[in-house]
């Protein structure tokens, strides 16, 4: 995703502060007119002001919550009727740190609904739409919790699991359609999303927090080199190729006529 003069326009979920307010800034100066979607229309509307000014981009502002049914599909009807859209970022997205029995099962439900439905729904618009004028980029941020789900709570780990899979099936299915996907899974980032979630960023461990400008910057310059997967703080992606070709290595004994010898009810009998 290299500069360009007109690269058509972005979509960017939970666009108002944060990871999302970070990409907007960065593709408006690739050249990306930008669609910015979040709840607080006030700091939407200081955001798309600083960033027209300062790389004459057009910005249009969408004040929605995502779990809110009729403002998600306001959303998905811009997504199938806007024909310059090039790019989703499905940002959009809470989290919780509270173990299982420590949490709220309403607001689990909660976040199911936004970190899987709403990402869902979206993309569900935005897909046949890239198909049909042959190209477009789909960004889903998940998280490290996808392929670590010990590390906080188990249903917030459980939809970025959701969103990793999500993104190497839509890769699958629309690879040679022209269609590029990418699944970021950062770790710990300075957000507001630590405090919101229970556990303030400044609780952590300062060697484990990266800035979100470094973050996003990572993000995008794995999506230049075409990665599926980007994690912007793992050192060496032959650990990720590793985890990778072992996951597919299982793949022809997953499936079979007859159950493994381990689990049959005769083994250890005596002839």
């Amino acid at each position: 995703m290299t500069n360009h003069a007109k690269s058509g326009t972005a979509l960017i979920t939970g666009a108002s502060s944060g990871i999302g307010a970070i990409y907007a800034d960065r593709l408006a100066r690739r050249g990306y007119d930008l669609i910015l979607v979040a709840r607080s229309r006030d700091r939407l509307d200081a955001l798309a002001n600083t960033l027209a000014n300062e790389t004459g981009r057009t910005v249009e502002v969408v004040a929605a919550d995502l779990g809110d049914k009729a403002d998600l599909a306001r959303v998905e009807t811009i997504l199938r009727t806007d024909a310059s859209i090039t790019v989703l970022v499905n940002n959009a997205g809470v989290g919780a740190t509270a173990p299982l029995l420590g949490a709220d099962v309403g607001k689990m439900d909660d976040l199911i609904a936004l970190n899987i439905g709403a990402l869902t729904r979206l993309t569900y618009a935005a897909a046949p739409g890239f198909v049909a004028r042959g190209g477009g980029t789909i960004v889903n941020i998940s998280s490290i919790a996808a392929i670590a789900p010990e590390v906080l709570n188990g249903v917030y780990g459980g939809s970025k699991a959701f969103v990793l899979a999500f993104s190497q099936s839509l890769q699958h299915e629309l690879a040679d359609k022209g269609i590029r996907v990418q699944a970021v899974l950062p770790g710990a980032t300075a957000t507001a999303f630590w405090g919101i979630a229970g556990v303030p960023v400044e609780n952590l461990p300062g060697e484990i927090v990266m800035p979100a400008e470094q973050m996003v910057d990572a993000a995008l310059a794995g999506l230049d080199q075409g990665e599926l997967v980007t994690i912007p703080a793992l050192p060496n992606v032959a650990d990720w190729d590793a985890f990778e070709a072992a996951r597919r290595a299982l793949a022809p004994n997953l499936s079979r006529a007859a159950p493994a010898q381990r689990y049959r009810l005769d083994q250890g009998k005596a002839a």
